[in-house]
This record gives structure tokens, C-alpha cells and sequence, in this order.
């Protein structure tokens, strides 16, 4: 088979590979599409202490079951799956509560096992334990493997305790940003507003309907998102945006007893967060991370795509084929649309 190889930081090699051969507990997935996650670039430029080359980076997949060993009941060949990124060590406190996000061990999909830029992947055992989830037939591979960073999104929205009437700022309008404006809605926001700095990401996003948009290049953030809110500041901010000033504002906008979800990530290096402690006692807000997601939260993602309520397509701006895998992460570096989707056939 062809499969996109990491053999060293900055080094990733199409080339041809044995299929992956599976025992009695263990299936084999043909994969359809994969979709390039932030994640896969930072391992790619930086490695993971998760990741040891040589091997296969990608967790936002879908594909159809091929090959099922003779102990395997949760699928069967011929299903069409989507597939999250965490899965259980199965031994730790948290996998036993349905947590594996927080596992100890902190399995996941194109870290510990080889993932998904090839066109066919082992699922063990215990990956088979976890996100592996059946699709409908209209929905398409390429909608399904954004179930995984839809369930991030869920995950983030549920630590925040999002419910009716609460207004929502989400910082950082990149896919993921785009998908909590419709998953705010159909959770019961009543006011949404969206920032975002790259100009070309913003026209997109327009499509999403957010209540207010924000330039942040050329406007204040927390003016503006004071000014919004009638000076209480929001029930709920989302930093779905890799900056540390961002995260330090994020505190400065966020109403008495409101939330903060530290979403995105901060790249290697970045300096530490300040913020005043003073802030926080005296708002009495609540400041959260949230990382991954749970089987139940994939589950419910796919429900959403295929209910339509959360809409992916706009999304979708860049598609390539398994071959062309380095010219797809270097569209993502270059930010010039959202979503690289990798097909396979």
C-alpha cells in the first residue's frame, strides 16, 4: 500500500508499505479521507514524546471496515466509520469513567499506533474500544472525518457548562472556531461573537452567521467585546487560537462567574500566560483547558454532521490526493484556506 512515512522531523516519505496484517481482535480499515489537524504539522517540524518515527501521522479519518478478526463484534466489514483520536489504555481511573482524554498513558490515532495518511490502517483492540463509529450513508467520508475536531469542540463547550441565553465569544475563526459558532447556537447561545485576524479565514467564517465579528487586526478585542455585551464582558470566551496574549485577554473579556476555555494550544517556546490573580478572584470566573475527546462526544459529533446542524463543508477549501501529503501540510502552514482534506482513492 501507499503510505505518507515521518522517518525524521521535517522528513515525510510517500512510498510503498506491507498492508497491515491483523489478529483475531484486532480489524483492517481502508481509508477514504483524512484531514490535516495542527497537531500533525507540530509533530512533523517538532516531533511528540508520544511519536516515535519511523511512522504514520493522521487522526482526522474515515474509511470502510475490510477485514474484522474472528473476536471483533463492534464492527463488521463493510461499515462505514469515522474515527476520533483517543483511545483507552483501558487500566487508569480515567478510561474506567469514560475520561481517556485523560488517560494516563495518553493513547491516541498517528501518535502510539500508526495512523491514518495510508491507504489501509490497523484497529486494535483497544482503539476498537473506543472512537470508532459507524456513519449513514449520506454522509459523505470527507464531512465524517471532521467528526474528530467536532468532538474537541464539544468536549470544550461541555467543560463551560454552555446553556440558554449565554453570550459567547470564540477567538480564533479557523475550523474548528467556524464549528463552535453553529455548536454555540443549537447549545442554546443567544449572542455569538466571533474574532479572527487572517482576513481570508474571516470571509469564511462569515458564512457561519456569528451575531458579531471582530477584526482583530485593526480592532480592540476587549473593547470591543466589552462594548457588545453592555460592559458585563461574556458568559462564555473561547481561545480557539494559538496566542498567549490572547489567552491573558481572554480573562479581561469574560462576565463575573463566566468561563474561560484555554482551547487552542500554545506552540513550543511561547513565553509563559500573565494574568492578575486578582482578576479571577474577584470575578469569580472559571478558567478551564480542555484537550481531546471522548467516545461519546465522537458519537454525538457524527450525529450533529449527519443531522446537518453543524456544517463542515464551507470548510473543506483544499483536497489532495495521498501522494500530494507534503504539499498539503504546506498549504496548511500557508493558512490560505481552512481544511486540507487527503483523499485516498
Amino acid at each position: 500500500m501507499i503510505a505518507a512515512v515521518l522517518e525524521d522531523l521535517d522528513r515525510l516519505v510517500v512510498k510503498d508499505i506491507p498492508i497491515p496484517e491483523i489478529d483475531d481482535d484486532s480489524a483492517l480499515l481502508r481509508v477514504e479521507a483524512t484531514s490535516v489537524c495542527g497537531s500533525d504539522i507540530r509533530i512533523f517540524h517538532h516531533g511528540n514524546p508520544r511519536v516515535t518515527p519511523p511512522t504514520i501521522l493522521g487522526h482526522e479519518a474515515s474509511g470502510t471496515v475490510v477485514k474484522v478478526g474472528k473476536n471483533v463484534h463492534r464492527v463488521k466489514e463493510g461499515d462505514r466509520v469515522a474515527l476520533g483520536a483517543d483511545f483507552p489504555c483501558g487500566q487508569c481511573k480515567w478510561c474506567r469513567n469514560g475520561l481517556l482524554n485523560n488517560c494516563t498513558t495518553n493513547y491516541a490515532v498517528g501518535y502510539q499506533i500508526p495512523g491514518a495518511f495510508a491507504e489501509y490502517m490497523k484497529l486494535p483492540k483497544l482503539l476498537l474500544e473506543g472512537p470508532v463509529t459507524p456513519i449513514a450513508d449520506h454522509l459523505s467520508f470527507e464531512e465524517a472525518a471532521l467528526a474528530e475536531p467536532l468532538a474537541c469542540a464539544i468536549n470544550g463547550f461541555e467543560l463551560v457548562n454552555l446553556s440558554l441565553g449565554k453570550s459567547v465569544v470564540i477567538v480564533g475563526l479557523g475550523p474548528i472556531g467556524c464549528m463552535m459558532i453553529d455548536l454555540a447556537r443549537i447549545m442554546g447561545a443567544t449572542k455569538v461573537i466571533g474574532a479572527q485576524r487572517s482576513k481570508v479565514r474571516m470571509e469564511i467564517a462569515r458564512q457561519y452567521g456569528a451575531d458579531v465579528y471582530i477584526d482583530t487586526s485593526s480592532e480592540d478585542l476587549v473593547a470591543r467585546v466589552m462594548e457588545e455585551t453592555n460592559g458585563e464582558g461574556a458568559d462564555v470566551v473561547i481561545t480557539a487560537s494559538a496566542s498567549v496574549e490572547v489567552h491573558e485577554q481572554s480573562i479581561d473579556m469574560v462576565a463575573h462567574r463566566g468561563y474561560v476555555n484555554l482551547f487552542g494550544g500554545l506552540p513550543k517556546g511561547t513565553r509563559p500566560m500573565s494574568v492578575l490573580s486578582n482578576t479571577i478572584h474577584y470575578k469569580e470566573c472559571f478558567v478551564t483547558g480542555s484537550h481531546g475527546s471522548t467516545p461519546r462526544q465522537h458519537e454525538m459529533a457524527v450525529h450533529l454532521l449527519e443531522k446537518g446542524l453543524v456544517r463542515v463543508a464551507p470548510l473543506m477549501t483544499h483536497h489532495f490526493k495521498l501522494a500530494e501529503i507534503n504539499q498539503a501540510f504546506a498549504a496548511m502552514e500557508s493558512r490560505r484556506g481552512m481544511k486540507m482534506i487527503v483523499h485516498h482513492r
